[in-house]
């Protein structure tokens, strides 16, 4: 392989963090240019937006007091989310980075998500052990003086009085993950060890899946309807990746509830990612600071990524899957090219790993 060649596979390294990395995520695909975007929690306070493809920085959402131990982008990118120790989660206009609304809690909330196609609810759980769906669309913001066009709307606060509880006293212990599957209906919580999808017109637990150790990561894994298919690991459906002591575990369906595949590992592992057209997939060991890459079909070990100096806490691809990102107690995130040719910034003549600065 050429000189030039191998380059094109160096990871970019996004720096602007200043404390560790529990999570990030992607947007889904623009339908006008094919772009995208990066989001990632941070232990410092200040979630980030990037470009997804380059991991270039567009900006930093200011307001929380504490951790933000997740970060998700709505549906249509309009809107994101944060789940915080400050005892908020708050949801933020991608375009300006203000505030719209502040959903109070009663303790940490550490997890978030958005229903699949819908960015007008949100759906939170930490340590008050409950799952709460608020809807966002209840909600009216009053219109700024119109003498004063620099007047900034004002966010506005919900509290939990007036979310919708799911499943009241199910949970024992905190709720680590959220996701909701494509089925509207259907809500998974990852808490302690256990799984749990919740039927949201009925308010209950319909199924438990206990697993092997605490659930470290629990991810809607999906791509762009340009580039999925029915050859793809789910037959053109996101499939749930969890990671859970010594084994990675997917779920398909609509529901997200088949079991696809449970695979175990010789070591403890602290997040996967799932690449779904090339039939791999990513993991983040633990203890250690490694991921490694494992073959979908046989389970052989394929690749090795050194480069981190603490733990990846995250793994997620692009909705394209030409890359993927992870997030680590170090406090940087690396993206990974997963595609032949030029893609980002890995083009011809790049030289030694590259540094993406806030």
């Amino acid at each position: 392989m050429s000189e030039s060649a191998a380059r094109q596979y160096v990871p970019l390294t996004c720096h602007g963090h200043s404390r560790p990395v529990p999570h990030l995520s992607f947007s889904r695909l623009e339908k006008e240019d094919d772009e995208y975007f990066m989001i990632s929690a941070c232990k410092d306070g200040n979630p980030m937006l990037r470009h997804g493809k380059t991991g270039d920085w567009i900006g930093t959402f200011l307001g929380h007091k504490g951790a933000v131990w997740q970060a998700r982008l709505s549906p249509d990118s309009a809107t994101a989310a944060t789940a915080s120790a400050d005892f908020t989660a708050k949801v933020w206009d991608t375009h300006t980075g203000e505030v719209l609304f502040i959903l109070q809690h009663d303790h940490i909330v550490r997890a978030i998500a958005y229903p699949y196609d819908n960015p007008g609810m949100l759906a939170t759980g930490g340590f008050e052990k409950k799952l709460r769906i608020f809807d966002l669309q209840e909600h009216k913001f009053a219109a700024p003086p119109s003498s004063d066009p620099n007047a900034v709307v004002q966010p506005i606060t919900i509290e939990t009085s007036r979310a919708f509880e799911i499943g009241e006293g199910v949970h024992t212990q905190a709720i680590k993950f959220i996701v909701w599957a494509v089925d509207p209906n259907i809500v998974i919580t990852a808490s302690g060890d256990t799984l749990r999808w919740f039927d949201l017109p009925s308010r209950r637990c319909v199924r438990e899946a206990k697993l092997e150790g605490e659930i470290k990561s629990c991810e809607l894994v999906s791509l762009a309807p340009p580039y999925s298919s029915p050859t793809d690991i789910g037959g053109g459906l996101p499939v749930l990746a969890v990671a859970a002591g010594k084994t990675a575990y997917f779920w398909g369906g609509k529901r997200a509830e088949d079991e696809l595949k449970r695979t175990t590992l010789p070591h403890g592992i602290a997040s996967v990612g799932l690449d779904l057209k090339g039939r791999k997939f990513v993991v983040g060991e633990e203890p250690g600071t490694w991921a490694y890459v494992y073959d979908w079909d046989t389970g052989k070990q394929l690749d090795v990524h050194k480069g981190h100096h603490g733990p990846i806490w995250s793994i997620a691809f692009s909705p394209d899957g030409k890359l993927y990102a992870t997030g680590s107690e170090d406090g940087t995130i690396k993206m990974w090219k997963n595609c032949d040719g030029f893609y980002g910034l890995w083009r011809g003549g790049v030289s030694a790993p590259g540094n993406i600065n806030e």
